[in-house]
């Protein structure tokens, strides 16, 4: 949040970091230019615990200020690492959100000039940086432009000046920034619920742009300097749903941030070598060259990315994998050695039965790596490793981004596991990485095709039934689109293996059932041939089926009743692009239904009771 203008800045920051706070935040701080120089403060936890310190020594009257509510990404959430950062001199202070890559580059740079640096944070560095631009005799505007084309990454940075007390400065590339438009005063915020009080006028920037702000106006820049504008919009909604970013609902808005949680998830992964680095598994090669075995335990959604991590991981790293519901797991007197990993995916870090089950493992001396979403959540803490999946809050008890940014952290662990292991070449893994890099794309495109799977979701209001089938790493997407249904629309729904329709299944097929068909890419062990006869054997019996198919694949057009177009990915990477069309189904037909898709009923986002 950033405020200039005639008011109290500390009022409209704090108010705007309340607004904000649906985002999720470890730590909040606050800065503010007063008489020549930079007052500030910033506490660990809830955005209360500033308040209290700010009621308890105020800081001085200002008109001009920033503020932060940090999500950790580089160094623990601490009041040392929370936000606003300052510079050497004191002279320059800093927010930031989004990772900046090549930071480390530039703080050995700055320690051989003779700067101190005090945190652990890639945005200390920044503020360094910046500082060390602005004291060659610039002004900010030219500092931030200047450090900008030094740094690599995705973040937004939003600075003030102890020697311009009537000037905002802020930069974007790869990350959320929106500016507001008043009279007399102008506003950032990570999003416009941030300012919605004030205006309703706003500017959305474009990548590798500065902005800067003045009581009397707002200025756009390039990186470079160059003059750019920023896109004007009027903001039609209401506070609630400036939060939701115009959608009804936050699942709705979670599942078209997919794209950016996805690249956010692999922001970081490969070093200057190309190789892939995990910094948070805080195991060493020889300890990883030991496993011998993966366990995964997890549960709901978080049990279907692991059932795609046992086909990923045995694949690249031929080592067996076992997938554990964690409420069974340690109820069973389950095998385990040190050289058994236990891989625990969570998406909030405190799901009871992951966090019992993983204290069993390490009871048993097992290794535990946590998958998980929430810096400092108790499953990472009593984890030996961790990949943080870097989704960003998500609102919605019904899992979306959460889901898929867990897929891509099993993707990196099975890859790492391989590059350790020497079970694949480091061309191998590099090409790997790369299709990663390009899923933000291919589920954009995906979500394109939103208006056809809510115009079919309108077709299937008031079906008692719907089925999902799959094959392979398509079997676990069907069980996940069914458990979005259940969830949401609460109704009967039930993915299975397309193999085992004939033992079964097949018996629930009526006339006019509605059939999910998740069929593979062509071209791997017969798999879209032996998907394509259980399709037929459906329809034969009277099932509507809807297909998920790559594009240009022309075979299962004659059976299919519906026919959704997937980019053309592996076949182990497609459930990245496959399950978001059976998120957009399921939030849209509990949506006709009348249901509250963010709260569904019985459910609690994070389920901290066994």
């Amino acid at each position: 949040m950033g405020y200039v203008g005639s008011k109290q800045a500390q009022g409209v920051v704090i108010e705007g970091l309340r607004r904000l706070e649906y985002r999720g935040y470890d730590s909040a701080g606050i800065a503010l230019v007063h008489d020549g120089a930079i007052a500030s403060d910033k506490k660990s936890g809830k955005l209360a615990n500033l308040e209290k310190a700010i009621t308890e020594q105020p800081l001085p009257a200002s008109s001009t200020g920033i503020g932060h509510t940090r999500w950790a990404t580089h160094g623990a959430p601490t009041d040392r690492n929370a936000h606003p950062h300052l510079g050497q001199e004191k002279r320059l202070a800093l927010v930031h959100n989004g990772i900046i890559e090549n930071f480390a580059e530039i703080r050995a740079d700055l320690e051989a000039d003779g700067h101190e640096l005090l945190s652990e944070t890639d945005t200390e560095v920044a503020a360094h940086l910046i500082e060390r631009e602005l004291l060659k005799g610039v002004d900010l505007t030219a500092a931030m432009q200047a450090a900008c084309r030094q740094m690599e990454g995705a973040f937004t940075l939003v600075a003030i000046d102890a020697q311009d007390p009537d000037r905002v400065v802020a930069a974007r590339l790869n990350s959320p920034l929106v500016v507001g438009l008043g009279e007399g005063e102008n506003f950032l915020g990570s999003d416009v619920a941030a300012f919605i009080e004030h205006t309703r006028e706003a500017l959305e920037l474009g990548q590798a742009q500065v902005v800067t702000l003045t009581r009397e106006g707002v200025e756009v820049t390039t990186f470079d300097g160059e003059p750019a504008e920023g896109k004007p919009f009027h903001v039609d909604w209401d506070l609630s749903a400036a939060e939701k970013d115009g959608h009804d609902w936050f699942m709705r808005k979670e599942i078209f941030e997919q794209p950016r949680a996805v690249a956010d998830s692999l922001l970081g992964r490969r070093n200057a070598a190309g190789r892939l680095q995990l910094d948070e598994v805080r195991l060493s090669d020889e300890e990883l060259r030991d496993i011998d075995k993966v366990i995964v335990i997890a549960c709901g959604t978080s049990f279907y990315a692991g059932m795609v991590a046992k086909y990923a991981i045995e694949h690249w790293c031929r080592i067996p994998v076992e997938v554990e519901l964690a409420s069974e797991f340690r109820y069973r007197d389950p095998i385990l050695t040190r050289e058994t990993l236990v891989v625990a995916i969570s998406q909030s870090g405190e799901t009871a039965d992951t966090l019992q089950a993983i204290r069993h493992a390490r009871t048993q001396r097992s290794k535990v790596l946590a998958i998980c979403n929430s810096n400092g959540s108790t499953i990472p803490r009593e984890s030996d490793a961790v990949i943080y999946t870097h989704a960003g809050p998500e609102i919605g008890v019904a899992s979306t981004k959460g889901f898929l940014t867990q897929l891509v952290a099993c993707y990196l662990l099975g890859l790492y596991l391989a590059q350790v292991k020497g079970t694949r070449y480091n061309d191998e893994i590099a090409q790997v990485v790369d299709q990663l890099e390009q899923m933000p794309a291919h589920i954009e495109t995906v979500l394109g095709q939103a208006d056809q799977v809510y115009a079919l979701a309108r077709e299937f209001v008031g079906t008692p039934s719907v089925l999902f089938l799959g094959r392979h790493a398509g079997y676990p997407v069907a069980l996940e689109g069914a458990l979005k249904l259940k969830e949401l629309a609460y109704i009967h729904a039930e993915g299975f293996a397309a193999g085992e329709l004939k033992h079964g299944p097949i018996a629930l097929v009526d006339d006019g059932l509605p059939i999910w068909c998740v069929v593979p890419p062509r071209g791997r062990d017969q798999l879209h041939e032996k998907m394509v006869s259980g399709i037929q054997e459906v329809r034969a019996r009277g099932a509507r089926t809807i297909c998920l198919a790559e594009e240009g694949d022309t075979a299962i057009e004659p059976y299919a009743d519906e026919l959704i177009r997937l980019p053309k990915v592996p076949v182990l990477l497609q459930p990245l692009v496959a399950a978001v069309p059976l998120q957009l189904f399921a939030c849209e037909l509990a949506t006709l239904m009348g249901h509250d898709v963010d709260m569904p009923r019985n459910l609690a986002k994070s389920v901290t009771v066994e």
